[in-house]
């Protein structure tokens, strides 16, 4: 079974939701950086909220970075989407771990912080990327980016995302969605949307019984006519390469990289998103001095 995104609008143009299962996504995530149970909901929070965003670009070769960076123990988190909706992330200190809030859930507010910003970058293939930034409202990683597209984009708008962390620390369920209401949207849609969000119950309580990304969507905007666009596959996807990595090592210049030869000799990097090590010998590293040049 894959992860996808289901994506539509209501007939009249008014209101958009975007909903998804990151579950497989988020496990592969978990997999890969070996997490506590609150950085896995943090991560998988802003993976799923990045792979929506991905969903939202308009070519499939857009990209769309989303980091924050709160002054919590966890440090910053990195989630990265192409217009594809493939993800990868990363958070600075994958073994925090704190004691559960007052209400038995998770303290990822506590984790990530308060006391700093969100960033979104859009590369999209222009000169520059257009880059956004507000304070942090919660660090719960959902409301600071409904307050993003509020401030940014100008649009009303409510994100909800949930991971489910198992016992044995895999993901059980994990998801999200996001419903805006465009300028076409009227006052009672307002009302409507707001009731519905404060009734319907958490998404990953929604995943875990069983509905999917389609049926989040139809009890959004229940009672409209709902025009669908094709749903699209999410997933973990890194992409890291060693050709990557050489471009990186001759970007360093050839006055440093002169000085890894005569120090160590060699030369091993890690890629953040996968954690996959690449090791370069003396002889390499002399070839690409050579390039840098």
């Amino acid at each position: 079974m894959k992860d996808n995104i289901t994506s539509a609008i209501t007939h009249d143009g008014g209101i958009r939701v975007i909903a998804a299962d990151t579950t497989r996504l988020c496990d592969r995530a978990q997999e890969l950086h070996q997490m506590s149970p609150v950085c896995c909901a943090a991560l998988g929070r802003a993976l799923t909220g990045a792979a929506i965003m991905g969903r939202m670009l308009k070519n499939y070769d857009d990209s769309v970075t989303v980091q924050f960076n709160g002054g919590g123990p966890i440090g910053r988190i990195v989630a990265v989407s192409d217009g594809r909706s493939n993800v990868k992330g990363y958070v600075d200190n994958p073994i925090v771990d704190l004691s559960l809030r007052s209400d038995g859930k998770l303290d990822v507010g506590g984790a990530v912080g308060r006391y700093g910003a969100l960033s979104v970058i859009k590369d999209l293939n222009m000169k520059e990327p257009y880059v956004g930034q507000i304070p942090l409202v919660s660090g719960e990683i959902a409301e600071d980016l409904t307050r993003y597209f509020a401030d940014s984009e100008q649009l009303p708008t409510a994100v909800a995302l949930g991971v489910l962390v198992d016992t044995d620390y895999s993901v059980k369920a994990a998801g999200g969605f996001v419903i805006q209401l465009l300028p076409g949207a009227e006052e009672a849609d307002t009302e409507r949307i707001e009731k519905v969000i404060s009734e319907i119950p958490a998404v990953t309580q929604l995943l875990s019984s069983g509905e999917t990304p389609r049926d989040i969507v139809e009890r959004l905007l229940s009672g409209y006519e709902i025009d669908y666009f094709e749903d699209m596959e999410t997933k973990y996807f890194c992409g890291c390469s060693r050709e990557r990595m050489e471009r990186a090592l001759i970007s360093v210049g050839e006055k440093e990289l002169g000085l890894m030869i005569e120090e160590d000799g060699q030369a091993e990097l890690c890629c953040h998103f996968c954690n996959k090590k690449y090791q370069f010998t003396r002889n390499e590293l002399e070839k690409l001095r050579a390039q840098a040049k």
